[in-house]
């Protein structure tokens, strides 16, 4: 689903990413794992083609990312650090919004399957600024279902979630995984989403310092492994 090679990225003379390498298949999720300002956001960036590196190889969904971006987006869907949902519409008025907008099918039927997906088709017709943080990010992810990515790009997916909302969260990401789906799931938090991590990777600096298989680190190996590795990282820029 993913290969890429030799990514950097730089913004004049600061360099924000050097030399990533990673490999993602299908029904495979990587926890991407680093400190504020590692550079974990941009390259989420990246891998969403929001962005152009500024060297190196990517392959999204067997498309040259870089060459073709429009079509390497056909297979992604993204959830950044925010919900972004509009607060007075109600969640069946957002979603409308969002896929008419994208010019996709907005038939009701469709739109409330979508709903049912997040466990929101019940609440379909409130607003979402009466919805909890957890429901925010539901109501982000039914969008982003709606266009049937093979790829999610998550952002910080459990920062806000209450203790059920991260357990509903886990088992749609597993869920998805068995549906051939592929995830990366990027977090500063080192517990957040590796019981869903079928791999784990340590940005540190900008570079990729570690990207190993969970079932060959502890969790006191990993612990240990991240305070070493980002133990006076400066602050994000």
């Amino acid at each position: 689903m993913i290969a890429a090679a030799g990514l950097r990225k730089s913004y004049g003379p600061t360099v924000v990413l050097e030399d990533v390498s990673l490999a993602l298949g299908p029904g495979q999720c990587l926890a991407l794992l680093g400190p504020n300002g590692a550079g974990k956001t941009t390259l989420l960036r990246i891998l969403a083609t929001l962005i152009r590196p500024t060297a190196g190889f990517l392959l999204v969904g067997g498309v040259d990312a870089t060459r073709h971006p429009e079509a390497a987006r056909n297979v992604i869907g993204m959830v950044g650090h925010g919900s972004y949902v509009y607060e007075d519409l109600t969640a069946l008025e957002n979603l409308r919004f969002w896929t008419t907008l994208g010019g996709h099918d907005a038939s009701a039927p469709r739109l409330q399957a979508a709903l049912r997906q997040v466990e929101l088709d019940g609440v379909a017709d409130e607003r979402a600024r009466t919805f909890s943080a957890g429901m925010k990010r539901r109501l982000a992810l039914a969008r982003v279902v709606l266009g049937r990515p093979r790829l999610l790009l998550l952002d910080e997916p459990f920062t806000g979630l209450d203790r059920q909302g991260r357990k509903w969260l886990s088992e749609f990401l597993l869920e998805f995984k068995a549906g051939g789906g592929a995830v990366v799931l990027a977090t500063h938090s080192l517990g957040a989403g590796l019981a869903v991590a079928d791999r784990v990777a340590v940005l540190a600096s900008g570079r990729m310092a570690v990207d190993q298989s969970c079932a060959d680190l502890s969790w006191e190996d990993l612990r240990q492994l991240y305070d070493n590795l980002t133990e006076g990282n400066g602050p994000a820029q």
